[in-house]
């Protein structure tokens, strides 16, 4: 049941944020689009950012399901492109309301989780410390995350599988390239 509430309640703060900018939607408001009251809202989330977060953190999670992988990271990336477009009115006002860091860091722990898993796989037989993975997901992350919030802040214009695609090929043989220096 729990879920199902959640998912209500991303929902009608979909539907709200079509309406109104989030800066004036209020927990009232969602609970109202709802149909439940203001304590349910709160034994969910702790605040509206809150359920912000969640959503962005359910929709990426569907974006990569098993995209994970050197041969799909551009499957995946690709995905989260068109689940950030299929959510733009959300995504938009959200980019409008709050600052770029919190943008990063919904952004981030998608990207973040493709790029380990591409990591992981392509340091498979290698000694190299976590850290070091660590630190080479984020350089990319940075990247990556970087051309996404510029697709965003220019009105998604551009069309994703070009950018994915100059992506793939400015980092084709990098990662392993990478790794390879960072070997213990």
């Amino acid at each position: 049941m729990s879920q199902i509430t959640k998912r209500a309640l991303e929902q009608s703060l979909k539907n709200l944020l079509l309406k109104k900018p989030l800066t004036k939607i209020t927990i009232n408001d969602i609970a109202e689009d709802c149909g439940i009251n203001r304590m349910t809202f709160y034994y969910h989330f702790k605040d509206i950012y809150d359920l912000v977060e969640w959503s962005c953190m359910e929709d990426a999670r569907k974006a990569l399901e098993e995209k994970k992988t050197y041969d799909t990271w551009q499957q995946g990336l690709l995905q989260i492109f068109d689940a950030v477009r299929q959510n733009k009115p959300f995504i938009m006002n959200v980019y409008r309301c709050v600052h770029q860091e919190q943008v990063e860091k919904f952004l981030s722990p998608l990207v973040d989780s493709l790029l380990r898993g591409v990591i992981n796989e392509e340091s498979a037989g290698m000694t190299v410390r976590d850290e070091d993975k660590d630190f080479i997901a984020q350089v990319y992350s940075y990247v990556f995350i970087g051309i996404m919030l510029d697709w965003i802040k220019n009105d998604m214009r551009g069309e994703p599988e070009v950018i994915v695609e100059k992506l793939a090929t400015l980092v084709k043989g990098s990662i392993s390239s990478a790794l390879g220096r960072f070997k213990v």
